[in-house]
């Protein structure tokens, strides 16, 4: 053991639960129909859960199907030996088109004019990718029913076309209106694709839902779903829309330590700005963590709650960058030292949904910005 794994849980870290992980891969399985694979979204860091950890463990247990949102992020992959499909699903520059095929990766084709442009590249062989196609969200993508475009894209001979793909934009939603959305979506998409197979086109592999929907429209039988936070076992938000309760669990834990307790009278304020002033004599520690880790300086005086030896205690005063403070008042046998759980992948009073509520966003931002400078550790 390093000198860095000794002081890996020190001050901050992040706790990997592999075995979740691998329940999930299960969970989701028994769902899908047997020509379907999962495609394992791993960008942004495999959403703060450590990109090399998950990729590792899916390999391990027969996923062979990765995405990115970069090409460094497919760099890393491949230089850590992770094997199979790693495909691009953002944009990469035309200069940087040479890496794609020298590390074998996939790039995502996101339009027309992209497609044109890489006709001029002096490539050492075709670029293997997926064309992407645009069915509401006018993000990327080439334009559904724009066939005289979409046809010079699969006539392009620089191109190695392995799939086609799409993306819903409100899956995640029970609306009688977004569920419409999603509908037109999905039945532009299958016009698409079969149009392009009636021009005499390979569209390769098909992909179109991610978590949310394959969720909810579970009928759907493509190739591939991209599976991303449903993966790693939390709901994007409270409010999101499952018509299908699946028995996910949360992968991710985030730890920190008790560094100092005090004790403080009334009218004291605690940290920046003096936003929390006591009412009257309060007992309370700082935490090793703070917005340099990912925990949003929003959450400030909102009524963030944590864990410390199984009694929960509230985050008072200003979120610094490396530290917060706690009120322990009501709290039993605390000391210096002891572990606080921000986000315990076994308790729903402290994890990433009440987290990301609080602070107004989803789990896949919270969990995203969790900092470099935690350690991920399997539990």
């Amino acid at each position: 053991m390093d000198e860095v794994e000794k002081c890996s849980k020190t001050r901050a870290w992040v706790e990997i639960n592999l075995e979740n992980l691998e329940h999930n891969i299960k969970e989701i399985k028994k769902n899908l129909s047997d020509k379907t694979k999962i495609m394992a979204v791993v960008k942004a860091n495999a959403y703060g859960h450590d990109s090399l950890l998950i990729a590792s463990k899916l390999s391990s247990i027969g996923i062979c199907d990765f995405a990115v949102a970069t090409l460094e992020e497919g760099i890393f992959l491949r230089k850590n030996n992770i094997s199979g499909n790693i495909l691009i699903l953002g944009y990469t520059s035309l200069e940087s088109l040479k890496y794609v095929t020298q590390y074998d990766l996939i790039q995502t084709i996101v339009d027309y004019d992209y497609s044109e442009a890489v006709k001029e590249l002096p490539l050492d062989s075709k670029l293997k990718c997926h064309i992407k196609i645009n069915t509401g969200m006018n993000r990327i993508g080439e334009k559904y029913d724009d066939f005289p475009k979409l046809s010079k894209i699969y006539e392009n001979e620089k191109l190695e076309i392995l799939g086609t793909f799409s993306h819903l934009c409100v899956a995640d939603s029970s609306t009688p209106e977004d569920i419409e959305f999603t509908k037109n979506q999905i039945e532009h998409f299958n016009t698409c694709i079969n149009h392009l197979k009636e021009l005499g086109y390979s569209v390769g592999k098909v992909h179109l839902q991610s978590s949310y929907g394959t969720l909810n429209y579970p009928d759907l039988e493509y190739d591939y779903v991209r599976m991303g936070i449903l993966m790693y076992g939390v709901p994007s938000a409270k409010d999101s829309y499952h018509a299908n309760d699946w028995n996910v669990k949360p992968v991710l834990s985030l730890n920190a330590r008790i560094t100092s307790i005090r004790e403080i009278n009334d009218q004291d304020s605690v940290s920046y700005g003096r936003t929390y002033v006591a009412a009257e004599p309060r007992k309370i520690a700082s935490v090793s963590i703070g917005y340099a880790d990912g925990i949003p300086r929003n959450l400030s005086n909102l009524g963030m709650v944590v864990k410390v030896r199984n009694q929960l205690a509230k985050v008072i005063g200003r979120i610094c960058m490396d530290q917060l403070v706690i009120d322990i008042t009501d709290l039993h046998s605390i000391h210096v030292g002891d572990i606080v759980s921000l986000i315990d992948s076994k308790d729903d009073t402290v994890s990433a949904v009440e987290l990301s509520e609080k602070a107004g966003t989803i789990t896949n931002e919270l969990l995203c910005r969790l900092g470099e400078r935690l350690p991920r550790i399997e539990s």
